[in-house]
């Protein structure tokens, strides 16, 4: 199995490069467990949709890019081994209502992963999203909303959600509430835990 290590951060004229990783200011809740929610993602305004880099735990090269209204903008950027906190995007200009989805291409896989479970090729969530005080996801990052991706296909991922981390503005978020096919598994998950240990119990194997 693949092991993701802490991005090296390059070095430029001898001179050492602002670190790309950062320490999940904004870390997702449930570490080692697939985030089951579900969002959508509209413009708040008419106007731009900025990107900014917040940070990333990833050994793999990724960049983000946006749909808008279900087309590409072919705006693609913000390396994670590259950019630095902070860095900005122009992700492409939006009108007040349409409707976001936000990918992260892994050039390292060639996997891409959509803000959309259901059009991805492992139909994972693969997105973690949370509103976005100032400065909580980095020193000076603006108001947002905040965008989270895990990398790798599931489910041999690490679910850390901190594999390639934004900041958007002008964006607004909706949902978080689990799928119900989700919720399905994660029960039948549940009880599968429950017969092993009641299984154990009746065969006197240690469960420590």
């Amino acid at each position: 199995m693949l092991k993701k290590a802490f991005a090296i951060v390059p070095l430029f004229c001898g001179l050492m490069a602002p670190p790309t990783a950062s320490a999940g200011v904004i870390p997702y809740p449930s570490v080692g467990t697939v985030n089951p929610a579900t969002y959508t993602f509209t413009a708040a305004a008419t106007g731009n949709i900025i990107a900014y880099f917040a940070g990333s735990g990833a050994g793999y090269t990724q960049e983000i890019g946006m749909f808008r209204n279900g087309v590409v903008t072919g705006v693609q950027g913000l390396n994670n081994q590259t950019s630095v906190l902070g860095q900005s995007l122009n992700l492409g200009a939006v009108a007040a209502g349409d409707t976001l989805r936000f990918y992260d291409r892994i050039f390292s896989t060639g996997d891409v992963w959509d803000s959309k479970s259901s059009l991805n090729v492992d139909l994972g969530h693969h997105v973690y999203s949370t509103s976005a005080l100032a400065g909580q996801a980095y020193s000076g990052s603006p108001v947002g909303t905040y965008v989270a991706f895990e990398d790798l296909r599931f489910p041999r991922s690490d679910f850390n959600y901190h594999d390639d981390t934004f900041v958007f503005t002008n964006v607004a978020v909706s949902g978080g509430v689990p799928e119900t096919s989700t919720w399905m598994m994660m029960l039948l998950g549940f009880a599968g835990l429950g017969f092993a240990g009641y299984r154990r119990q009746k065969t006197g194997i240690a469960t420590t």
